[in-house]
């Protein structure tokens, strides 16, 4: 079974139910908990009682500065509705760390931006090194990754869009909350992955819900994939993608093949301003939940509540 563990201003716990147990180490970072392994295990077999968890105030368990890698269109679902058809070849693009929060922390939209959106991912926490040239297998998984995290790739969409620019759009301080547990995974745990199911709900209304088995690169492949230009180190995260369900939709094919005659300029004003009809992109006072579990609950990733907010407004 996995371990989930929870990070806060005073150190690493262990979640035991409704309570966590501090976990004696020295770790500072993502990298060196996951190096002390033995101090997590005599954490989570101690006989302390530990502290309630509604008491604990969480970080992301993801530390910072590291390496944050994202795949993307890697949903059958999200390649619908971004207009995708055939064969869609695997690409990635780099995020900021500055990015990644908590997992209770406001989202900040810039004054600039219009278009604020959602993208639920997976992520996975590297364990070991990843040189370039590795490949990765199915069973080879548990070597090279140590744990699973809940993230949000909140997303600029009119300077993604605009610019051509994701590592902008999506780079923003708050555009990637993280957590709020790490998963540790034991090796048998990843034959449970595709059953993990990502769910997010912006004020109560469900917008995204789909299993792992509806995306189009696995992680063994996209670890293959991405060594062969990358090199990735225990704490760095990679981003598996997102499901269909965000306020970003292609238009219809007549639409499209219409803009394709406009000057750049033009299309894209035409584009938002049918945009701004939209009322699934994200608004101040919004409140996106998310949560990735599988339903026998053997791995469960806990919940992020983050509220949405304005650059000239207190985020708190």
């Amino acid at each position: 079974m996995s371990t989930n563990v929870l990070r806060t201003a005073d150190g690493w716990w262990v979640l035991r139910g409704d309570r966590a147990v501090s976990i004696d180490t020295k770790a500072a970072t993502t990298a060196e908990l996951i190096a002390d392994r033995a101090a997590v295990r005599e954490a989570a077999l101690s006989a302390d009682t530990g502290t309630p968890l509604v008491d604990l105030a969480a970080l992301s368990p993801v530390t910072t500065p590291c390496r944050v890698v994202a795949q993307m269109v890697n949903y059958r679902s999200h390649a619908r509705d971004s207009g995708f058809t055939g064969d869609i070849p695997p690409a990635f693009f780099r995020k900021a760390s500055g990015s990644v929060s908590g997992p209770d922390e406001a989202i900040v939209r810039p004054s600039h931006v219009k278009f604020l959106d959602y993208e639920i991912e997976l992520g996975l926490v590297m364990g070991a090194p990843l040189p370039v040239g590795t490949v990765v297998e199915e069973r080879d998984l548990p070597s090279y990754v140590a744990g699973l995290v809940l993230t949000n790739d909140v997303s600029a969409r009119d300077v993604q869009l605009t610019k051509t620019q994701f590592y902008e759009s999506k780079s923003y301080p708050t555009f990637t909350p993280t957590g709020p547990y790490l998963a540790l995974l034991e090796p048998e745990d990843f034959t449970h992955l595709l059953d993990l199911r990502l769910k997010l709900s912006v004020n109560g209304e469900l917008r995204q819900d789909r299993t792992l088995a509806d995306m189009i690169v696995r992680p063994a492949q996209a670890l293959t994939l991405l060594a062969r230009f990358q090199t990735l180190g225990p704490g760095d995260l990679l981003l598996t993608g997102t499901p269909g369900g965000t306020a970003l939709k292609a238009p219809p094919k007549a639409v499209e093949k219409i803009g394709a005659l406009l000057p750049p300029a033009v299309k894209w004003k035409a584009f938002f301003k049918s945009q701004a009809r939209n009322p699934h992109y994200l608004h101040t006072g919004d409140v996106i939940t998310a949560t990735i579990a599988t339903a026998d609950g053997r791995i469960d990733l806990g919940e992020q509540r983050t509220p949405v907010t304005d650059a000239n407004q207190d985020p708190r």
